[in-house]
């Protein structure tokens, strides 16, 4: 248990809980490639790593001597409750002279575990010391070397480590005085070492900021470990290295759907790409049918598109589902959003419920036909300004993948050579007349993923444009005016976010749902064996029903639309794997090895990688 004197701050103290924030705001700025969970960094004096003569207080970090201070032998030393971790690449900390006491034997350094506590530092082996009284210096040995000025009473005395080169200079009251150790040892401790009654020092280790300016000196090594980089030799291969470089930026471009720029860019840089441009803009539309919510309508394409990819991926299916599951809730899946937006009229009946086997082939023949007085959903949104109403399950042939869908059934044996834009447009054609050219391929721009997160946006269809059987792309983004907190716009609800928008249709549509979902997951269970990952994943996708409030609740995260992205970026990676392409770009692959290797440098303890992160040349 750790001392705490008169002064301390307890635990629950709004105080104490802001002075621990700025601690952690500011180590982590200093030290940002440090990992705390593998290498903690020292943040008090450690209670259990001292000599009896020392005393604690103030959260551990004020010092004092309770000795006799009769002669050497009388002399305490405290350790920092870690080591200074290698990736902090320069470390810093200082101490306030509270008071001198009688004699001010007082010494400021670094110690090695283990070395003996009835000693101030720097009188032993791999122990480092600045001594108060005369100003010496102490390496590993009683006798001193002259380094600095004497300290006293209201004196800061700083200590800075550089671990790329392994030397350690002090300040004083904000000015360095120069190095004092080279050739330091890895995996030193911060201490202090006190002798006489009445010496009392404070420990700053970044719960307040420095008197000296140690950012400014970790700029200049930046930009040294920079500068290094930078200069480094590519030898004469430099056209290879270029080319190497040129493929991996398209393949980057190709595999996150920006098809117009990476045209572009092949163009510019007379490079080959190496998916044709079909097969990406058939990624990129089912990317943002999940980044928009439509889940369901994202499992559709992928069926059609690419037959058998989900019968195989079962652990991506099910994912799949349990986030369609989310998304009912969020009101923006269109098995709950097209009766969500229905006429009143036709609020009182739903799609029957697809199978969620995922044992049902790709190529389904029973899809609706997409004609203009289809009462199904185009994109699984029917425009208001059609109040036919849906059949029942029983007039419903649909099977799984397609969920409530008018698009038609691709014919095509290869997945590349269908164009998905001209799969879902048949209704829109005829609803949308400001949409005449809806069955051209969109233009690139159109077609661009945005980085901007997706909102929960499905806006009503007498004001929706539809393009090729799909929203334009600004408009899914950006609710009406009139739309309710989810997004979804419902004229029986005024204001707040209600589950699935409110509809009682959409409800049980959702409940009927879960309960297909449970039968998939014990029907996994019984073919592939128990999986934890899916038992949480369906609890916690079951558990947002327990709240009135889904939104603000324990398991409400599940709702933000940024949870959708690990899944679109895990249905991208396995279609193109499917497709016998890389699952992850070699530019991204390139970057995550570096970042290991950076993370590699730290675990041998080289101090540069704390300027050499891969964060610091992306920004």
């Amino acid at each position: 248990m750790a001392e705490l004197g008169a002064g301390s701050l307890p635990l629950g103290d709004p105080a104490f809980n802001y002075q621990e924030h700025e601690l952690n705001e500011r180590l982590k700025r200093l030290y940002p490639a440090v990992n705390e969970e593998e290498t903690p960094l020292p943040r008090s004096w450690s209670p259990k790593d001292k000599y009896s003569y020392i005393g604690l207080s103030q959260n551990n970090l004020r010092v004092h001597y309770k000795g006799h201070g009769k002669n050497h032998k009388d002399a305490a030393s405290v350790r920092a409750t870690h080591p200074i971790p290698a990736a902090c690449g320069i470390y810093y900390f200082e101490v306030k002279i509270v008071s001198k006491g009688r004699d001010g034997y007082m010494g400021i350094g670094l110690s090695a575990q283990g070395v003996n506590m009835n000693r101030l530092p720097g009188w032993d082996k791999h122990s480092y010391g600045y001594h108060g009284d005369d100003g010496h210096s102490f390496c590993s040995s009683g006798t001193g070397q002259p380094y600095g000025p004497t300290f006293t009473t209201g004196d800061v005395i700083g200590c800075c480590v550089n671990l790329i080169n392994n030397t350690c200079f002090y300040t004083k009251n904000g000015i360095s005085l120069g190095v004092a150790f080279t050739d330091l040892p890895p995996n030193l401790y911060p201490t202090v070492g006190l002798q006489t009654p009445g010496e009392i020092v404070d420990a700053n280790f970044g719960q307040q900021p420095f008197v000296f300016d140690i950012e400014d000196y970790m700029s200049e090594w930046r930009a040294k470990i920079h500068g290094m980089i930078a200069r480094f030799p590519i030898g004469e291969r430099l056209g290879e290295w270029q080319a190497v470089l040129q493929n991996m930026v398209s393949s980057y471009l190709v595999h996150h759907g920006y098809c117009a720029t990476a045209t572009a860019f092949a163009r510019a840089t007379e490079t080959m790409i190496q998916e044709d441009q079909t097969s990406i803009k058939n990624r990129q539309r089912i990317q943002k049918l999940v980044l928009a919510g439509r889940v369901g309508e994202a499992i559709e394409a992928t069926q059609q598109l690419y037959p058998g990819l989900l019968e195989h991926n079962p652990n991506l299916l099910f994912m799949l589902k349990c986030r369609q599951f989310v998304e009912m809730v969020n009101g923006t899946d269109s098995e709950v959003c097209c009766l969500t937006i229905r006429s009143p009229k036709s609020q009182d009946s739903y799609p029957g419920s697809p199978s969620l086997s995922p044992r049902h082939g790709a190529s389904n023949t029973h899809l609706h036909s997409g004609g203009a007085d289809s009462p199904t959903c185009s994109n699984g949104v029917t425009p208001t300004n059609k109040s036919k109403s849906h059949g029942g399950a029983g007039s419903s042939s649909v099977k799984y993948p397609s969920v409530s869908s008018s698009a038609s059934s691709s014919t095509s044996s290869s997945p590349s050579s269908v164009n998905y834009s001209e799969s879902n447009s048949s209704d829109s054609t005829k609803s949308q007349p400001h949409s005449a050219n809806s069955t051209q391929e969109t233009s690139d721009s159109e077609m661009e993923i945005e980085a901007e997160h997706y909102t929960n946006g499905v806006v009503e269809g007498s004001s929706a444009r539809i393009m090729n059987g799909t929203y334009k792309h600004e408009e899914i983004l950006q609710p009406d005016d009139n739309s309710i907190g989810n997004g979804v716009t419902d004229e029986g609800c005024s204001n707040g976010r209600q589950l699935c928008g409110g509809n009682q249709a959409a409800t049980e549509r959702m409940i009927q749902f879960g309960r297909e979902l449970q039968a998939l997951n014990e029907q996994l269970c019984r073919e592939y064996g128990k999986n934890a990952t899916h038992k949480k994943m369906l609890q916690d996708a079951f558990s947002l029903l327990a709240y009135s409030d889904p939104w603000n609740c324990p398991v409400g995260q599940q709702l933000d639309p940024t949870q959708r992205e690990s899944l679109c970026s895990a249905l991208n990676s396995a279609i193109l794997e499917s497709q016998n392409l890389p699952k992850q770009p070699p530019l991204m692959l390139a970057l995550g090895q570096a970042t290991e290797c950076v993370q590699l440098m730290a675990r041998v303890r080289s101090g540069s990688c704390s300027f050499a992160r891969v964060d610091n040349f992306l920004h």
